[in-house]
C-alpha cells in the first residue's frame, strides 16, 4: 500500500493566481494549472535563491520530492511561455505554515482566496 502524501508547508499564497497573455480564449485546453506547492519551490529556488536541500527543510519534506515538484513546475512554467496559454495556480496536497519558527523565506500572507484541494 502506497504512503500517504504529506502536505507540504507553504509560507504564503500569490498575490496573483492567473496569468498569461490577455488575448487568449479561457479555455480548459489554453491553460496549464500550477499547484500551489509547485509554485512555492519556484518562489524558494529561483527568487529566494534557496538549494534543492534548503527549499526542502522549508517545505518539510524530501530533498528528491522538491526536485520532482520543481521540474514539473518548470515544465508548466515552459508551456505556457511557450505555447501562450493562461498559467493558473491552483490546488494541491499543501499547507500554510503558522509563522512561528518558520525561518527565512516565510512572508506569511492569508488571503481570501479560492484554491482548490488547499490546506486553507
Amino acid at each position: 500500500m502506497a504512503r500517504p502524501m504529506k502536505r507540504r508547508k507553504i509560507c504564503c499564497l500569490p498575490e496573483s493566481s492567473r496569468f498569461g497573455p490577455l488575448d487568449s480564449p479561457a479555455e480548459p485546453k489554453n491553460r496549464v494549472i500550477m499547484t500551489v506547492d509547485e509554485y512555492e519551490t519556484v518562489r524558494l529556488i529561483d527568487l529566494e535563491g534557496f538549494t534543492q536541500e534548503e527549499c526542502a527543510g522549508q517545505m518539510n519534506v524530501a530533498r528528491s520530492t522538491v526536485q520532482g515538484i520543481y521540474n514539473d513546475a518548470r515544465k508548466k512554467l515552459a508551456e505556457s511561455l511557450v505555447n501562450g496559454k493562461i498559467l493558473s495556480i491552483e490546488g494541491g496536497e499543501y499547507r500554510l505554515c503558522d509563522g512561528v519558527g518558520c525561518g527565512r523565506g516565510c512572508h506569511r500572507r492569508r488571503r481570501d482566496r479560492n484554491f482548490t484541494d488547499g490546506g486553507v
